[in-house]
């Protein structure tokens, strides 16, 4: 059976004794409305075949300089503007010795992939005219509470504390509320175990990290950090725990990573500590994620540790 929009043919058995002589016609009388038809269904074959190619499985809204997700690496989840977390190198040879996981207590390794959320609701923390974001606390199913240190409200109340502080962003900038959820947040500061980490993330370097998507607003705090800390932090990991969500709660903010400023003062918290607080090293590591933009160059600097964006508390403003 012929498409529709074929033209028609001349039966050339019809009529043998009585042929009419036919003038030929142009395309137009030919083929008609069809004629015009067929420029526009190649276009939207072409937009169809270009939009396909583009799309790619899992991809998150973007949300920094390079990919989906950011954090401490750099890692999978398209991020938009400078706020890009810890994104998924490409797989190479590295040796960053401050980037090991230190060694320390047992935590579990693969989770549910599932969350719960943690109830509760807070108060409005902030300048009033600032903008509000909102924020819930999330622990995935299977972990061990043991490992918490003290179940779902310990990790609930340090990431309170912690954001209500007058040294974390609400103090840094006066443009900038929070206040705790139970449901519909702008942000999921979720406890999540490695493996699951690594699915989120992304896992392109031996190192452990945490990150953020901008696709469900979902900060990923990795349990084996959150229980073993980094090197850099010399064994404080109440430092480093306020230091991971300082700093991934920090890309949802629009913030994206930097280097060493003063060499021998305190590390900005947009700095990649989990891998150590020395820019050749952080520089290093970036050089091995495919397209990153941070700006961190290998001029030898070194800092101390720090937690805070506003490490004085300081009044915002």
């Amino acid at each position: 059976m012929a498409a529709a929009w074929e033209p028609e043919v001349q039966d050339a058995e019809k009529s043998a004794t009585h042929v009419r002589p036919v003038r030929r016609r142009g395309l137009l009388a030919v083929y008609g409305w069809r004629l015009y038809a067929i420029p526009v269904l190649l276009v939207i074959t072409a937009l169809v075949v270009w939009n396909t190619a583009k799309t790619k499985p899992g991809d998150a809204v973007a949300e920094g300089a390079q990919n989906p997700a950011v954090g401490d690496t750099g890692a999978t989840d398209t991020p938009t503007g400078p706020g890009a977390a810890e994104l998924p190198p490409v797989p190479v040879d590295l040796k960053i010795p401050t980037a090991d996981l230190p060694p320390g207590a047992a935590y579990t390794q693969a989770g549910a992939n599932t969350f719960r959320v943690v109830p509760g609701d807070g108060p409005r923390v902030g300048q009033p005219n600032a903008r509000l974001y909102t924020y819930d606390v999330e622990i995935e199913n299977g972990i061990n509470p043991a490992e918490i240190g003290g179940g779902d409200d310990a990790f609930a109340g340090l990431v309170d504390r912690t954001l209500g502080d007058a040294r974390s962003w609400t103090g840094a900038d006066p443009k900038i509320a929070i206040q705790r959820v139970s449901a519909n947040p702008t942000i999921r500061v979720s406890l999540t175990t490695p493996e699951t980490t690594h699915k989120l993330c992304g896992l392109n370097i031996p190192y452990e990290s945490s990150c953020r998507l901008a696709k469900d607003g979902r900060v990923v705090i990795n349990l084996a950090r959150w229980v073993r800390g980094a090197l850099a932090f010399d064994g404080d990991i109440g430092l480093y725990r306020q230091y991971a969500i300082n700093h991934e709660v920090g890309h949802a903010f629009g913030n994206g990573h930097l280097g060493c400023g003063d060499n021998g003062g305190l590390a900005p918290v947009m700095m990649q500590q989990t891998f150590g607080v020395s820019d050749d090293f952080v520089a290093k590591l970036n050089d091995a994620v495919r397209g990153s933009k941070d700006p961190v160059k290998a001029d030898g600097k070194v800092c101390k540790p720090n937690a805070w964006p506003n490490p004085q508390g300081r009044p915002a403003g």
